[in-house]
């Protein structure tokens, strides 16, 4: 078992963005079945344009496992030991510390128990994920994704492979 660590920063516009965050569903929708149904050539369009830009897109997604079947670039590091992956969390939320947009986040006993916390989780198998809305208004996404298999998604690979 290792663990994979992802950063985003973005604007919460883009942030909030959920079609491209969530993998599509198995299932197509069905074919137009006669050339002027509008509606179902705009849904099947619009399925496979989400198909296609969700596993290259840098969003965050809604489930924290699927950020193995992103570009394996997004990937900020890999740790064999969930307290190495812990410590980097605790760095990033420090270096960010100062534009976290609510005084209260940025608490340096609120940000250790944090930290203790995603340690505790990753060394059970769990994945981790943090979010906090920045200045301006920006939000910063960061997750540690347990890997060799994923608890959630068994079935994603690794993307170190």
């Amino acid at each position: 078992m290792h663990h994979h660590g992802y950063l985003w920063t973005g604007p919460k516009e883009r942030f909030d963005n959920e079609a491209l965050r969530r993998p599509p569903h198995p299932d197509p929708p069905a074919a137009p079945v006669a050339d002027d149904d509008v509606k179902a050539e705009q849904l099947l369009k619009r399925y496979r344009e989400v198909a296609a830009e969700f596993p290259t897109s840098d969003l965050p997604p809604l489930e924290t496992a699927y950020w193995l079947i992103k570009p394996p670039s997004s990937v900020r590091g890999t740790w064999d030991e969930a307290k190495e992956a812990a410590a980097w969390l605790g760095k990033q939320l420090a270096e960010y510390a100062h534009r976290f947009a609510a005084e209260r986040n940025r608490d340096t006993t609120h940000l250790t128990m944090l930290v203790n916390s995603a340690a505790e989780r990753l060394e059970s198998g769990a994945d981790v994920s943090l979010g906090c809305y920045l200045e301006r208004p920006s939000y910063l996404s960061l997750a540690v994704v347990t890997c060799s298999p994923n608890r959630s998604k068994p079935e994603l690979a690794c993307p170190a492979r």
